[in-house]
């Protein structure tokens, strides 16, 4: 039986938030399915409504626009990859395993957990893959960081950076290597799947344990170089 999980994001994000209704929840779960099937560019409020038997005005009430849906969106999973970070850490004193259970945590959250039953994890990740730099590479991102819109994806790079810290507090870029590992996973299973000549790795079937090999190798070739200067 599906159990409910809520993410805590930034009430600036929503008018309602979609997580407290059965509507709401609907329209997050149909909005993933409408972004992954026909684009973000594509995307309309009508077009959603439509698809779940409402009204283009209902789904106003939740959200101002389609752009803060994808924020939205995106802030969940992000929220949602920190729980299981610190979930499959807790209790682990060794370091560099922690590196490794957080790696592969970034690329096991792109698998469909059963649990939550109006997110479509894999389906999710396929939009932070495709269309997440739309949220963030935006004129406007000055003034939507100061009011937090993105401060989940800095929580959860502040994880991973902390995580690097532990093993080497003397590493000089902590934090760019954390969010480094983030955007390589999507930027690599993007390049994979639609420009294969500007990666070494192949997606198939699912199967994403190049990726992981990938972040393992980079990210400790990095720290095992530091150790030996």
């Amino acid at each position: 039986m599906a159990i409910t999980i809520q993410m805590k994001l930034n009430e600036q994000l929503y008018l309602k938030d979609p997580q407290d209704t059965r509507l709401g929840r609907k329209i997050i779960q149909h909005s993933i399915l409408l972004i992954d099937e026909i684009g973000f560019e594509a995307f309309t409020f009508k077009k959603l409504a439509d698809q779940i038997g409402s009204t283009e005005a209902s789904v106003y009430r939740y959200f101002t626009n389609k752009h803060l849906l994808l924020v939205y969106l995106l802030c969940w999973y992000w929220e949602w990859m920190k729980f299981r970070i610190d979930y499959n850490t807790m209790n682990i004193e060794d370091a560099r395993k922690k590196l490794r259970i957080a790696i592969s945590s970034i690329v096991d959250t792109t698998r469909r957990n059963t649990s939550i039953e109006f997110v479509d994890e894999d389906v999710l990740h396929r939009i932070v893959v495709a269309e997440a730099t739309k949220a963030y590479h935006t004129k406007e991102i000055d003034k939507e960081n100061k009011h937090g819109f993105f401060i989940t994806y800095k929580a959860l790079a502040k994880k991973i950076s902390n995580i690097i810290k532990e093993i080497d507090p003397n590493y000089p870029y902590p934090r760019a290597l954390a969010s480094t590992l983030l955007e390589m996973a999507n930027n690599h299973i993007y390049f994979a799947l639609h420009l294969p000549a500007l990666t070494d790795i192949t997606v198939e079937g699912g199967d994403l344990s190049q990726v992981e090999q990938l972040l393992e190798d980079f990210a400790f070739g990095l720290l095992n170089a530091a150790d030996k200067e």
